[in-house]
């Protein structure tokens, strides 16, 4: 329920994700000069990412401003639930709108828990309830409120401010999130944990999302849709698997690139193959219990290696058997040895780079939790990417 009174918003969708659509919507600066955005016409189903991308200049930001009327389109309609956002006033539409850019945008003078309750406070929610919201949407990107509530912006790395960002945007449960090329003023290895984040924040709070990239490997990680602009035209508007399979013309080519059959990767999650079993050890167990489940081939070594994990199923190290002589339980180890360790959301392009990366054979994949689920390597990615597997996917 919402609060009542004279400070509640006007809630067009209250905790559901919420239509967008666009009819011919265009934008001219000046009266006869060119389209920075050209009839524009697409919509975006309830609860999915729709990543504009296209070349600079494009029109995707100039798309996307115009959702929330910070830049007002010259013709057209933009509609949010069948609403013409021009009939609510600027300020009540924007805080039923989430957004997020690249530079975050944090009140540097405020917590990170004033920060995340901006807008609540804004549209009238007393107290504890933004106090609760709060807590809760930091638990969701992985904050401990307790630890990360009262600090400041400038107490976090760029990729928690990030982190704080999005949950800020997602405070007052908005129908709709516009996202500006938020991860790319990160580092690489931030910017695909930012990634992963997100897709599993969207899982347990779907959102209609307006997404600009200038990636198209970032679009087709993250989208449902993907719209790819030219000179403020709308050239093709599709899924991910149907643009890389499918390219309207040359542009769409030519900016998709001549790997596609690689970028068809992206398209699929480790969460979505057959993994192996990783050969375990937990810290503290007795080695002679290790070794009886070798010997009965329920545990499989990988090259002499067995990987421990913590009671709470993190993986820590891998061990060689060699190292486990004269110990009675299996030893503790630091965090850290047994990279790269791979988020289940994260693509089989990913995987398969983080491979690459550490010149390894096979990685152990974790859950949200940082919880081990199993292992894939090169050999399982590579019979998904042969060509008659390919040949049925594109």
């Amino acid at each position: 329920m919402r609060d009542e009174g004279p400070t509640a918003r006007d809630d067009t969708s209250r905790g559901t994700a919420g239509v967008l659509e666009l009819r011919d919507v265009s934008k001219r600066y000046e009266a006869d000069g060119p389209a920075a955005v050209d009839g524009l016409t697409l919509e975006v189903p309830a609860g999915e990412v729709m990543v504009l991308i296209g070349p600079s200049g494009c029109g995707k930001t100039t798309a996307l401003k115009m959702i929330n009327r910070l830049i007002e389109p010259t013709s057209g309609s933009i509609l949010i639930d069948g609403r013409d956002v021009r009939e609510r006033k600027q300020s009540e539409l924007r805080r039923d709108i989430g957004y997020v850019i690249q530079q975050v945008g944090l009140l540097p003078h405020l917590t990170v828990a004033a920060n995340v309750g901006t807008v609540p406070r804004l549209v009238g929610w007393n107290k504890d309830r933004i106090a609760a919201r709060t807590r809760e949407l930091l638990d969701l990107i992985g904050l401990d409120p307790d630890e990360f509530g009262p600090r400041y912006p400038s107490q976090l790395s760029g990729g928690q401010q990030q982190r704080v960002g999005l949950a800020r945007a997602l405070a007052a449960d908005p129908p709709l999130m516009l996202m500006d090329e938020p991860f790319s003023a990160v580092d690489p290895i931030t910017r695909e944990r930012l990634q992963n984040d997100f897709l599993r924040l969207h899982r347990a709070v779907p959102k209609t999302v307006v997404f600009v990239s200038h990636d198209i490997d970032e679009a087709v990680k993250m989208a449902d849709r993907i719209a790819v602009l030219r000179d403020g035209r709308l050239v093709q508007y599709d899924t991910p698997a149907a643009l890389l399979a499918h390219p309207v013309d040359d542009f769409v080519a030519d900016f998709v690139g001549a790997d596609r059959a690689l970028k068809s990767l992206g398209l699929r999650r480790l969460e979505e193959i057959e993994l192996m079993d990783a050969p375990v050890a937990v810290v503290g167990e007795p080695v002679a219990d290790v070794r009886a489940r070798i010997a009965s081939g329920e545990t499989r070594p990988i090259g002499g290696e067995l990987l421990v994990i913590d009671p709470s199923r993190r993986p820590l190290d891998w061990l060689s058997l060699e190292r486990l002589e004269g110990e009675d339980t299996v030893p503790a180890r630091p965090p850290g040895g047994a990279e790269p360790v791979v988020d289940s959301v994260a693509t089989l392009r990913d995987a398969l780079s983080a491979l690459f990366e550490a010149n390894a054979v096979s990685a152990p994949v974790v859950d949200g939790e940082g919880r081990l689920i199993g292992l894939y390597g090169q050999d399982e990615i590579a019979a998904i990417f042969s060509p008659e597997n390919q040949a049925e996917r594109v």
